[in-house]
């Protein structure tokens, strides 16, 4: 839970949209719902300073909410995010933008479901690209997969020709392929469909190659030390810096694990004390900390013999898993905080 001054006085709520933004104050003085544009960035922060706002609680601080709150930062205003607004059931309760800004507001002064807002800048810039590059390598993986099924049900002739190949023979000879007069129409549109699904799969590899670079450039400028590290390329080191954000953005290294799904949840009962995985926080986070665990797991001796160790011990391979992802946590964690507080 982020930790709030107990000396606030006004809270401003922001329900945000993608065309309009609706704030209130928690005590409900006045509503107000402007343009989602700096002209109606402009009239919110004239009404929070006539309402002497000390906080502002958005929804969406990184989505709808992300402009007001670059411009709320640039004119020194504190701002946290706070989670969906709890809701009545529809049947017995009501629904509006001007009720949503309320209960942002005091769900805010109540302090539940509260985070700092994640920074912008190069921060957001490492975002995009892991998000772009994300979904040209989805969109790879379904073309391969298109291009296998096409290979598996095509006429003999092309099967025979192509299914024993491996996978990038197989798209570049798929991607050449050329139509004759000589084939059957089954024929003529399988080769069309294969060259044209092998192409998308190739410029999909290519943009990956390209956004990955980009990355690589990025990463090196901000946490260079991160790409030294055994099983940290850019992809995980950018996901890292993504997640982290910036300098004491996150109160601990506990708390950064447990939002890399990675703090051991209690699972005991009777006679057996056991912990289990966490499967809540960022998944892209754990992702990049289970990608870290796999990698030293099969390179680094002393992670080997760490494994060797507590299988002797009766642990399974998932609970020592869950223990690297932990340990690898912390030392992510203290080395994030100790970078430039600009980052």
């Amino acid at each position: 839970m982020l930790a709030l001054h107990p000396d606030l006085d006004v809270v401003i709520g922001v329900d945000t949209h993608n065309d309009t933004h609706t704030a209130a104050t928690g005590a409900v003085l006045q509503h107000l719902t402007v343009p989602a544009d700096p002209a109606g960035y402009r009239q919110l922060i004239g009404f929070g300073r006539r309402h002497d706002a000390t906080l502002w609680a958005i929804e969406g601080t990184g989505s709808f909410g992300a402009g007001l709150t670059t411009a709320l930062h640039a004119c020194c205003e504190r701002v946290v995010e706070v989670d969906r607004p709890q809701r009545p059931a529809r049947r017995g309760g009501v629904k509006s933008d001007d009720i949503d800004a309320v209960r942002a507001a005091r769900q805010a002064l109540a302090g539940v479901g509260l985070s700092e807002p994640r920074r912008r800048g190069d921060r957001e810039a490492i975002r995009v690209l892991l998000t772009t590059r994300g979904q040209a390598v989805t969109f790879r993986t379904r073309a391969i997969s298109a291009l296998h099924g096409l290979v598996t049900s095509a006429p003999d002739g092309l099967r025979e020709r192509l299914r024993t190949l491996p996978l990038g023979q197989l798209l570049q000879t798929c991607a050449g392929l050329r139509d004759s007069s000589r084939r059957s129409v089954e024929e003529s549109a399988t080769v069309l469909a294969m060259r044209t699904t092998a192409r998308r799969a190739l410029a999909c590899e290519r943009e990956a190659a390209e956004l990955e670079v980009q990355l690589d450039r990025l990463v090196r400028r901000l946490a260079p030390e991160l790409l030294g590290q055994l099983g940290i390329g850019p992809v995980v080191a950018g996901q890292l810096i993504t997640s982290w954000s910036h300098h004491r953005r996150i109160r601990s290294e506990a708390a950064f694990a447990k939002l890399g799904g990675a703090a051991p949840i209690e699972a005991s009962s009777g006679t057996i004390t056991r912990h289990r995985l966490n499967r809540s926080g960022d998944r892209q986070l754990n992702r990049a900390l289970h990608t870290i665990v796999l990698v030293r797991i099969r390179q680094d001796s002393a992670t080997k013999d760490y494994v060797q160790r507590r299988l002797a011990q009766g642990k399974t391979i998932r609970d020592i898993k869950r223990c690297l992802k932990r340990y690898i946590a912390r030392q992510l964690f203290r080395q994030l905080e100790a970078l430039s507080s600009t980052t």
